[in-house]
């Protein structure tokens, strides 16, 4: 990129450890000569080492109302005397401090959106908490004019709701050097990802009563606390290995020795429902046949290559019995792993990559 080097802050409210799409877009970025600075959230987990700047800020709360409203006032009063030539916020839990400083200071501003806020379980199923999230997007999500989403159904319902056009850059994983699947010891079910509410645990465990295999879940969230609950009550706490947060490296070696990838989540709501789940993208990379819901984007793209079982019937009966016939069906497997090869040359960064420079770039255009 010619000339001085734009400074861009990208703002999100979680750790910066494990999060892949912000080091996707943040390295690109970098590489397109843009100065970038990520402010996140500080927690305990050691920074790795990244070619751009990040910022941890101090948080005294650490989930809830008070941290959303003191985060908003750290975020702006930090990002009120930056150097800046443009600020993105990530999601709507960044828009209003981000917001309100560009508007402030006449700096262009882009909305980063991977979830339908609103939408999302957690926010969804609290009336007041739903309340004031709703009012905050009609009001910030125009106010964003430049933006960018992860798929084609959750573009199209902000178009619907909120007037805006944003281009489509999905979460897609980075080429990997080509390495066969590892499947040589006791098969397993591998659920990759947030524990949170909504990701249709409430589906999954009790259906492991009937499923003869270990499912291994690489994760942590707001449902961890519940999960454990549910894995005692429906007595399946021997089959289920939790292993926390893991670095990406540690993921993908999960990912290449599981035998079928699981991801079932809740319909209600539009997040979830409209959604493109990275963790459907990173399967595909790894070669790993899955199950998930019949969702909108996932039937999209198994239309073109058959990666997937999607089920409508989610009954934990159902749930079981189509596991044990995927993990029993070598030849099934081994043609959803080959679907999984020729989709992971269409969906990856360095595809997707070029419509997020282009749009950065657009914001500097005169």
């Amino acid at each position: 990129m010619s000339g001085p080097q734009p400074v861009v802050y990208l703002t999100v409210t979680n750790c910066l450890t494990y999060d892949q799409r912000m080091y996707r877009i943040c390295q690109t970025l970098h590489e397109e000569g843009f100065q970038v600075i990520l402010v996140g959230i500080r927690r305990n987990d050691p920074l790795p080492d990244r070619p751009y700047r990040q910022i941890r800020l101090t948080s005294w709360f650490k989930k809830g109302k008070f941290f959303y409203l003191e985060n908003h006032i750290r975020l702006f009063f930090y990002l009120l005397t930056k150097k800046a030539n443009l600020f993105v916020a990530n999601d709507l839990d960044t828009a209003l401090p981000v917001w309100l400083v560009s508007r402030l200071r006449r700096i262009p501003r882009i909305l980063d959106t991977h979830e339908h806020f609103t939408e999302m379980k957690e926010v969804r199923t609290r009336p007041t908490i739903h309340r004031i999230w709703s009012i905050l997007a009609q009001f910030l999500i125009p106010r964003f004019p430049i933006g960018y989403t992860v798929g084609e159904k959750i573009a199209a319902r902000f178009k619907e709701l909120y007037g805006v056009s944003y281009v489509l850059v999905r979460n897609v994983p980075v080429k990997q050097p080509s390495i066969e699947r590892q499947e040589n010891g006791e098969p397993f079910l591998l659920y990759p990802g947030a524990v949170n509410h909504g990701r249709g645990f409430e589906t999954l465990i009790p259906a492991m009563r009937d499923i003869p295999y270990r499912l291994v879940i690489c994760g942590d969230g707001n449902f961890m606390g519940a999960l454990r609950a549910l894995l005692q009550r429906e007595k399946v706490t021997e089959k289920v290995v939790l292993t926390g947060m893991v670095s990406p490296e540690e993921l993908r070696q999960w990912s290449l020795r599981a035998t079928v990838g699981v991801f079932l989540p809740d319909q209600e709501g539009a997040n979830q429902y409209l959604g493109l789940a990275n963790k459907f993208l990173d399967n595909i990379e790894a070669g790993l046949p899955q199950i998930i819901r019949r969702f909108p984007e996932y039937e999209q793209i198994n239309q073109l290559y058959p990666v997937a079982i999607l089920l409508d019937d989610i009954h934990p009966k159902a749930v079981a019995a189509t596991v044990n016939r995927l993990i029993e069906d070598k030849n099934q497997r081994a043609a959803m792993t080959a679907a999984c090869y020729q989709a992971r040359e269409v969906f990856c960064w360095e595809n997707e990559k070029n419509t997020l420079i282009s749009l950065y770039k657009s914001v500097f255009v005169a």
